[in-house]
């Protein structure tokens, strides 16, 4: 009898247990394995090209149209230069091989280092949404090819599931998921379901119609936490598979700006002027009184790395001090964190302000287009002006890093808008959403000179244009032979910019190589 009790008492606390761990595994907060895998991530999405097998038709003979196949990307981007007469006196055609700047001994490690990185870059950004799905022909089943989307930790119904089929004696419906569950809204008389609750459904029934009804009550829940992720369905019938994508991820939240209606644009409350200045109070405050003349009551951001600073008085004037030569980019962050306007104008403290420097111009093609930043002209004292129109690709090269191509120039004019044209990156002359700028940001490390490197940040993130017709003066850089620099300029062009002898000379490359994983940029 004592033999029966504990045998009920060990069954008991068995069940016990067990019931206790299906209500733990029930919690929305159960643990969800998330770290870092070891295994590489598949990286090249435009993998399917000439160079696959064929298969079933691999024996069919074809002609290439070397034109066509020049233009398809590839896995595989050259770093060899072609030195030409040309390229060495304007710089194209040649290439930077950006692992040179690295000593010899540190470059193997160095390279490890940037792989690993690169391989949780990956696992943190591709989610199954980004996998390579064909369709294959003649399916009876139908499904979403795009546009599902659910809140994570939330449940949808999965629109258009159907099975193009008669009634037979068995037909069958199953979905699987791997980030996900499944289940019905409502039970359909005549289907069996199984699997209910679970990331595996089937869906079985004899008469064809009562099976696509039950399929229009179909839900599926996202059960592991991912703020932006997508989750691959699996969909199954006899001799017959399909997968569709399910995007997790929350709304994004907009930011909109509150600003008075009036005749014309508000410039005051719509734009803010940002600039960086060091050593070159005289500058700024030329600069300043050139804004003021047209528009007195902008608001002007100053980030100040000075070691002796000057308090610049005034109107709508905000000067943020910072540490002593704490940097260009560092102190362009500062100024854009502050700008409180929806859009950012950022200057140079040693431009001008002058009757064609209409910032109307850049506000209304960044009101009517899906600009996100727009650049100006840079006029020197000669009267030469200058855009810095760039195109900026990025081509596959595999293992050891991708190549940055650089090319002159724009993609095509606004329509609307004569003299404006979408490009990459433009002159240091610019107005911006100022969300989107700090959304990019400036990297710190680089603190005294660099331009290119934001727009290479912001490539996929920044939508550019330029337009030529709105200029800004630059102040002259010409100095008198007989004129002696002053010691506040002489410790300027010493402080300023970047020898080639000097430690950070090469930072930039650095940079381009581990933290944007090129191997090399080539110039055409």
């Amino acid at each position: 009898m004592r033999i029966v009790k504990k045998k009920a008492c060990c069954l008991g606390l068995i069940c016990l247990l067990l019931v206790m761990f299906i209500f733990y595994r029930m919690q929305p907060g159960y643990i969800v394995d998330i770290n870092y895998k070891s295994e590489r991530m598949p990286r090249d999405l435009f993998g399917y090209g000439l160079g696959k097998p064929g298969g079933q038709y691999s024996h069919i003979p074809h002609k290439t149209k070397n034109t066509v196949v020049r233009r398809l990307t590839r896995n595989d981007c050259n770093c060899e230069g072609e030195e030409t007469l040309l390229s060495s006196f304007v710089g194209q055609g040649s290439v930077t091989q950006l692992e040179l700047v690295f000593d010899a001994a540190k470059r193997h490690e160095v390279t490890q280092r940037r792989e690993k990185e690169y391989q949780h870059f990956l696992q943190r950004t591709r989610s199954s949404a980004d996998t390579l799905l064909i369709a294959k022909a003649n399916s009876p089943l139908e499904y979403p090819i795009q546009g599902v989307e659910v809140r994570p930790m939330k449940t949808i119904l999965i629109p258009g599931l159907k099975l193009q089929a008669k009634s037979q004696h068995r037909l069958e419906v199953n979905l699987t998921s791997t980030l996900g569950t499944f289940d019905v809204a409502a039970e359909v008389d005549e289907v069996t379901i199984e699997g209910a609750g679970e990331m595996h459904l089937s869906l079985s029934s004899s008469q064809a119609d009562n099976l696509n009804r039950q399929l229009q009550f179909v839900t599926y829940t996202n059960t592991v936490f991912n703020p932006n992720t997508a989750d691959t369905v699996l969909l199954k019938t006899d001799g017959h598979q399909a997968a569709f994508t399910i995007k997790i991820r929350h709304p994004v939240i907009p930011k909109l700006y509150n600003v008075e209606n009036q005749s014309g644009y508000n410039i005051s409350g719509l734009v803010t002027i940002a600039t960086k200045t060091f050593l070159r109070y005289d500058k700024l405050r030329q600069l300043i009184s050139s804004i003021r003349k047209y528009y007195p009551s902008v608001t002007i951001i100053i980030a100040d790395d000075n070691r002796e600073t000057q308090k610049i008085e005034g109107a709508f004037i905000d000067q943020y001090f910072m540490p002593f030569q704490k940097g260009w980019f560092a102190g362009r962050n500062l100024a854009a964190s502050q700008v409180k306007t929806k859009y950012l104008l950022w200057v140079d403290d040693d431009f001008i302000f002058a009757s064609d420097t209409k910032l109307e111009k850049m506000v209304d093609i960044l009101e009517k287009t899906t600009l996100d930043l727009v650049g100006g002209s840079v006029r020197e004292i000669t009267t030469y002006s200058a855009t810095f129109l760039h195109k900026l690709s990025v081509e596959q090269g595999g293992k050891g890093g991708d190549c940055l191509m650089l090319h002159r120039g724009h993609y095509h004019q606004v329509e609307g808008f004569p003299n404006c044209f979408v490009t990459d990156a433009t002159i240091n002359f610019f107005m911006a959403r100022t969300e989107k700028v700090q959304q990019v940001g400036f990297d710190p490390h680089i603190t005294r000179q660099g331009h290119l490197e934001f727009f290479v940040d912001g490539l996929g993130l920044l939508h550019v244009g330029s337009c030529s017709d709105v200029m800004i003066d630059h102040a002259s850089k010409i100095t008198m032979p007989w004129r002696k620099k002053s010691e506040s300029e002489q410790m300027y062009h010493r402080l300023r910019y970047v020898q080639g002898s000097e430690v950070d000379g090469s930072l930039q490359n650095k940079l381009f190589y581990f933290k944007n994983r090129f191997k090399c940029i080539r110039y055409g």
